[in-house]
């Protein structure tokens, strides 16, 4: 070994690690062990487990565990504050996908706070004699009860930046709502045309699903409140005091301004993930959506020549290296992929919950991998739907007008006048002779134009049902 690196001993035996690096040993061996993923641990996992072990300590330090070293105290709590504002996640290297529980994650969380402790202290990083990644930056805890409750608190700060986003997509299709109001176009059912409706009423729905979806997205924190922390190994407290046990929560709670909450059955809790699949199943409710929309927002803008045409999506970029002129709709084309990564990762997550084994789950990594992710695709799928495309949308009046009079869709607006027999025979014979319904419709005579115009206008398309003649008889 050179002078780039300091020896550190675990129960395994001896190992070197960088001279001035953060981590320690068994950072080093988990780096070693798990090159899975290629990606490192969620930075906000790494947040949340900042502010869990800062929890962890200003209850500690409460409790007098470091009463004669108060400088070390300090040192230990600024450490822990440092990295839940993010400012040391660089250091936690460790890749997403670990066994062990997520025990690689926490232990190279503790290394990097104690060593950034002894920073703080003026000694050199491995003098764990001063601060202990274990004795110190551990002490009552264990990797079963700080790693399910940083996955949550991680959760449901991402989630809370989902709903905001959704917001701001389901808010972006209540504009075009307002603004296609008045564009009449051919509603259809399965691929095939059906009704009248307006562009107005689609991008409405739109909107009232993703409203459905931000609701859902916001009660997941009270799903994600309750946690196991202060039940150490099986939830059972080993190795903690009672009092360390009734206060930890308390720090968080105080720390984070979220409403967790001890829960009554500690055991329970650290057996049991199924809550991160409760969760994962809305997110991957709204990835549906999400799939929904864009495919739609294809349909209707497909063509632009022999296709629906209906909408005009913002021109993003060339499509085609070959045929000229061709622009894809890759906003849609790339957020439906998120989506079903999303789909994916909630397979994933739902697997990985229900093999939990006995008194603890040790695939929590995969867990916290997935959930954290989906909550990032969708994040930014949503934020870049609104503002790459549904922000710019444009209709195509001329098109959805066309559409309405050569469509035999138009035909159903006229049962109220014609019934169905009568809007039968319309149909039939505009077919047979290439005629649009509203030609036959004026050259038979069996309505005037002004008439034909109000039942396929906005307003009446749009109506709730159809007008009860005998109301206008009886008032």
């Amino acid at each position: 070994m050179n002078n780039s690196h300091r020896l550190e001993r675990d129960l395994l035996g001896e190992c070197p690690v960088p001279k001035d690096a953060l981590y320690g040993i068994h950072t080093v061996r988990a780096s070693d062990n798990f090159r899975l993923s290629g990606q490192p641990v969620h930075p906000e996992l790494v947040k949340a487990f900042g502010t869990v072990k800062l929890a962890c300590a200003m209850t500690n330090d409460a409790l007098g565990v470091w009463a004669g070293d108060s400088t070390k105290a300090e040192a230990v709590l600024r450490a822990c504050g440092e990295m839940a504002e993010g400012r040391l996640t660089s250091h936690v290297p460790v890749d997403a996908l670990q066994g062990g529980a997520g025990t690689s994650t926490n232990l190279c969380v503790n290394e990097v706070l104690a060593n950034r402790a002894l920073e703080l202290l003026g000694e050199r990083p491995g003098a764990y004699e001063r601060v202990s990644p274990l004795d110190d930056l551990n002490r009552h805890q264990s990797t079963n009860d700080t790693f399910p409750t940083a996955l949550k608190l991680a959760a449901i700060r991402l989630l809370k930046q989902l709903e905001e986003r959704v917001l701001a997509l389901q808010e972006a299709f209540q504009s075009k709502e307002k603004a296609f109001a008045h564009v009449v176009k051919v509603g259809r059912t399965e691929m095939q045309d059906a009704v009248l409706t307006t562009l107005g009423r689609e991008m409405g729905a739109y909107a009232e699903a993703f409203n459905r979806d931000r609701w859902r997205i916001y009660k997941c924190e009270e799903r994600l409140r309750v946690v196991n922390l202060g039940g150490t190994a099986i939830g059972t407290g080993l190795a903690a005091p009672r009092q360390y046990i009734f206060r930890v929560v308390d720090a968080l709670r105080e720390l984070t301004g979220i409403g967790f909450a001890r829960a009554e059955n500690l055991v329970e809790a650290t057996q049991n993930a199924d809550v991160f699949v409760e969760v994962s199943g809305i997110l991957k409710a709204c990835a549906a959506s999400l799939l929904k929309v864009c495919d739609d927002l294809r349909l209707m803008a497909s063509g632009p020549d022999a296709g629906f045409g209906e909408i005009r999506l913002p021109e993003r970029q060339a499509g085609s290296s070959i045929m000229p002129g061709k622009v894809n709709p890759v906003i849609p084309e790339a957020v439906s992929q998120a989506a079903m990564l999303v789909i994916g990762h909630d397979t994933a997550l739902t697997q990985a919950c229900s093999r939990g084994s006995l008194e603890l789950n040790p695939f929590l990594p995969l867990v916290a991998h997935c959930l954290l992710e989906s909550c990032d695709l969708l994040s930014r799928g949503c934020s870049v739907l609104r503002t790459h495309c549904v922000d710019g949308i444009e209709a195509d009046e001329a098109r959805c007008r066309a559409h309405v009079e050569a469509s035999t869709a138009t035909a159903t607006a006229l049962l109220p006048a014609l019934g169905y027999e009568g809007a039968c025979g319309v149909v039939e014979r505009a077919r047979a002779t290439g005629r649009t319904i509203r030609e036959v419709v004026l050259q038979e005579g069996l309505m005037a134009a002004d008439a034909f115009d109000e039942l396929i206008s906005p307003e009446a398309v749009c109506r709730l049902g159809m007008p009860d003649p005998s109301a206008n008889e009886r008032e």
